[in-house]
């Protein structure tokens, strides 16, 4: 009795730390196929460039699966964002102003979401779908077939590029920005009603609708919640590039969900979870700068970060089959 009690609890724990595993392993192998990946200027530019803006899109979605939807418009938040902050920046207005702006443009993309999902009752996979169908082409139609909006170097506060180039303590705003937001996510799912209500609606959503609580209201702010959310990335990504590129946003989409359900691995439940979500954004950040440094074709480096997906999920799947039978 107690050899298959030991084997599973060692399948168990094999599919919950599939994720950490596959993070060492593919850390390690790409310090040995790539001469400069350990390098001090390499690893900044992992968490700078290929981590922090995926790491805040990733939160976004991570808020949106945690109540049992999905967000395929995060990308559309992104976009909306960026170019209201562009356009107030060329029309001489505060950078605060523009900020504020950026911000609401995404919340209004989730406060549509909630709409849709919340007072309509439409599935949230194809209300968001919508809305990324709408803002795609909202977008087309303000830059006159999706034209860039560039920002004049000579006209870029200091303000507005402290935001996507400034250090704190020799630390990268953004990376501080999405640090700020992954703990203040992890801290609300941890310790404040609300994220106990969210995670509830995702598993049970029938007992939180009989229990009283207002199961609506917590899906629709969910929503507003993760436009929110992606739209910092929109502010900080325009402040870094200094141009708006319609439906930019949607490079992110689909590395996002990958990281939020390649997390769903480190919990024992299956559910998102923001440590995962992290080491998620993680894996997929050193498996693109690694690959780029081997020298592999672009499209191959999209097999390979699929393949490693399909391959950390699959694990886990047959790991907690294995573990239930």
């Amino acid at each position: 009795m107690s050899a298959p009690t030991f084997a599973g609890r060692s399948a168990a724990g094999f599919a919950r730390y599939g994720l950490i595993v596959a993070l060492v392993a593919v850390f390690s192998v790409f310090s040995i196929l790539a001469s400069t990946f350990l390098t001090p200027g390499n690893l900044q530019s992992i968490l700078v460039n290929n981590f922090t803006l995926l790491a805040i899109v990733s939160i976004a979605m991570t808020f949106a699966v945690s109540a049992g939807g999905i967000d395929l418009s995060v990308g559309t938040a992104v976009d909306f964002a960026s170019f209201a902050f562009v356009s107030l920046a060329l029309a001489g207005q505060p950078v605060p102003l523009a900020l504020l702006a950026g911000l609401a443009a995404g919340a209004l993309v989730g406060a549509f979401n909630a709409i849709l999902v919340s007072a309509i009752g439409v599935a949230p996979f194809l209300a968001t779908l919508g809305t990324l169908f709408i803002g795609r082409s909202i977008q087309q139609l303000l830059t006159n077939g999706g034209n860039p909006v560039y920002l004049p170097p000579s006209g870029i506060p200091p303000a507005f590029r402290f935001l996507g180039h400034g250090t704190i303590a020799n630390v990268p705003v953004p990376l501080i920005i999405a640090a700020v937001i992954i703990a203040g996510a992890a801290a609300a799912f941890a310790w404040t009603r609300f994220g106990r209500v969210v995670l509830s609606i995702g598993i049970q959503p029938s007992v939180v609708r009989y229990s009283g609580i207002g199961l609506g209201a917590h899906v629709a702010a969910t929503f507003i919640l993760a436009g929110t959310t992606a739209a910092v990335a929109g502010l900080i990504l325009t402040a870094t590039v200094t141009v708006y590129i319609p439906s930019s946003g949607n490079a992110f989409l689909l590395n996002a969900i990958g990281a939020t359900f390649i997390g769903t691995t480190l919990s024992p439940l299956g559910r998102p979870n923001v440590l995962g979500t992290v080491l998620g954004v993680l894996l997929l950040s050193i498996v693109a700068n690694g690959l780029l440094l081997t020298g592999l074709n672009f499209y191959w480096q999209q097999v390979g970060t699929g393949m490693l997906i399909f391959a950390v999920l699959a694990f886990s799947f047959i790991n907690r089959k294995t573990v239930g039978a």
